[in-house]
């Protein structure tokens, strides 16, 4: 299957735009609170779905949690602790560039975690979704999968592109060897987390652009009804000529020099 080419992917990209908005109107007019987790490899396009999602949304309404290392203080707390304040309050939105999967994944397979950490998170991780659900949480967990052929190819991407240097750490170097034991780590984490009131969805992200279109897709399909029409608003027209800036303190800075040649 050819990758999606950009203009075909906006085209199809547009009308789900279009429902994701009223989906956040939804979402307001009802004290909705949606939480969705994005979990993956290094490199499958999470910053990309996130963005898919949320470029279009008002960004007082739509949150992105992504949150650093923990702290030493993070680190004595109970494993959740950190991730609790930035669950959805009422009519928000929530997308976790990573969450609390990070100890069943990096955690795990890089040595963050002990064996015993990592046994008793898959044992209570069901639990606290249970909590969030019964709660009235929206949780959707997805997990973007991707070959290690293209993983390859996006490391190489961002070695030699200046402008994506910064998403290349040692960690995503290291974890070249270990892509079979993240997929352990990931089938583990599956059996053990894969629940009725919290279940996993998998989406193919070797080509992302497609990739987006289905989670976008099935995450839309998943919620109710969510047609609200936008309030009337009147818009009557200004009866003058419209006014130019004026300056009196201060006046803008010079324009950023452009060659017209």
């Amino acid at each position: 299957m050819d990758p999606l080419k950009r203009k075909e992917y906006d085209e199809l990209m547009e009308p789900l735009e279009l429902e994701l908005v009223a989906m956040a109107r939804w979402a307001k007019a009802t004290d909705a609170r949606i939480c969705v987790l994005f979990e993956g490899r290094d490199t499958a396009g999470k910053g990309g779905a996130i963005r898919a999602v949320s470029e279009r949304l008002n960004p007082r309404q739509c949150r992105i949690a992504a949150l650093s290392k923990p702290t030493e203080a993070e680190q004595s707390q109970w494993y959740f602790q950190r991730y609790v304040p930035h669950l959805p309050s009422a009519g928000e939105i929530v997308l976790f560039d990573r969450s609390w999967y990070n100890r069943a994944g990096v955690e795990k397979v890089m040595g963050f975690a002990s064996d015993a950490q990592v046994e008793n998170f898959l044992k209570q991780v069901p639990q606290f979704e249970k909590q969030l659900v019964d709660d009235g949480i929206l949780l959707f967990k997805y997990w973007l999968t991707t070959d290690q052929e293209q993983q390859e190819e996006r490391l190489k991407e961002r070695l030699e592109d200046p402008l994506k240097r910064w998403k290349l750490s040692p960690i995503d170097l290291a974890a070249r060897e270990k892509y079979q034991a993240y997929t352990d780590a990931r089938e583990a984490m599956l059996a053990a987390t894969h629940t009725d009131h919290a279940p996993w969805t998998l989406v193919d992200f070797n080509d992302q652009k497609r990739g987006r279109l289905t989670l976008v897709r099935d995450l839309l399909d998943r919620l109710p009804d969510t047609r609200i029409d936008p309030p009337p608003l009147h818009f009557p027209d200004l009866g003058r000529a419209p006014l130019k800036e004026t300056y009196g303190v201060l006046k803008p800075i010079a324009d950023y020099p452009i060659d017209e040649n």
